[in-house]
């Protein structure tokens, strides 16, 4: 019976002093696991297509050497068309915070014509064969997925024609420029595997206005200047390539 009782009172004291020991003892926390994140930092180039528009407008500020005041307005046209080109740039991030510098050439088949409001008889027409972008970023990432805008200096290759319609392989005035002026634009840009992203981009240049001097048939006749303001419309899908190690462990 004492046997009994003390085998009783004593895996009564076990039970009571598993729960406490087992208090006392540390609780095993397992290791947190490193997140992978995006560092879109380096040198990068690529591919870029899409589509543009260029708003021209044409007024005669001089005829035969005689100075047009007011100008005589020959009214405006759009010049649109397809282009494919690539950049080449550096980025650099701070936290959220994406800092860079980008060049970018483009060829371009932007083409468009009007009848002139103040010479009837003929029509206007602006071409596109070429522009280049060399601008800064700032932009704001998110992991992988990066907003930017960027600003900077714009130049665009202009040829100017005057012919009569139906008139075969006659053109009367012909000019050719290298304008610069100034872009704004803005853009998204998706890191989608290792290094490589892919992103669309819009941007506006200002062209401004500028006089163009239109060459002379035999004799001087028609000679004329025309102040002629222009911008451009662009939109493109760009695919890059950055070199570097694009992903980093963060805790």
């Amino acid at each position: 019976m004492k046997t009994l009782l003390l085998a009783s009172v004593s895996l009564f004291a076990l039970g009571a002093l598993a729960p406490a020991g087992a208090a006392d003892l540390p609780l095993y926390k397992a290791p947190v696991a490193p997140v992978l994140a995006y560092d879109w930092t380096g040198v990068y180039a690529g591919i870029n297509g899409g589509a543009g528009l260029a708003h021209a407008c044409w007024s005669i500020t001089d005829a035969l050497g005689a100075v047009v005041d007011p100008a005589a307005g020959e009214g405006c046209h759009n010049a649109s068309g397809g282009t494919i080109g690539g950049q080449i740039g550096y980025r650099w991030q701070k936290a959220h915070w994406v800092f860079g510098l980008e060049g970018q050439g483009n060829w371009a088949d932007f083409k468009g014509s009007n009848v002139s409001v103040a010479r009837p008889a003929f029509t206007n027409q602006t071409r596109i064969d070429g522009f280049g972008l060399f601008t800064g970023q700032l932009g704001y990432a998110v992991n992988s997925l990066l907003f930017y805008g960027k600003t900077g200096a714009a130049v665009a290759r202009d040829k100017y024609d005057t012919f009569v319609p139906g008139v075969p392989a006659t053109v009367f005035n012909s000019v050719n420029q290298t304008r610069w002026g100034y872009a704004v634009g803005f853009g998204i840009e998706y890191g989608f595997a290792e290094n490589w992203s892919v992103g669309g981009e819009y941007d506006h240049v200002f062209l401004g206005h500028h006089s163009a001097d239109f060459a002379t048939v035999p004799g001087g006749l028609l000679a004329r200047t025309d102040r002629i303001g222009q911008d451009i419309d662009i939109g493109v899908i760009r695919v890059n390539y950055r070199w570097g190690g694009p992903l980093v462990a963060k805790y």
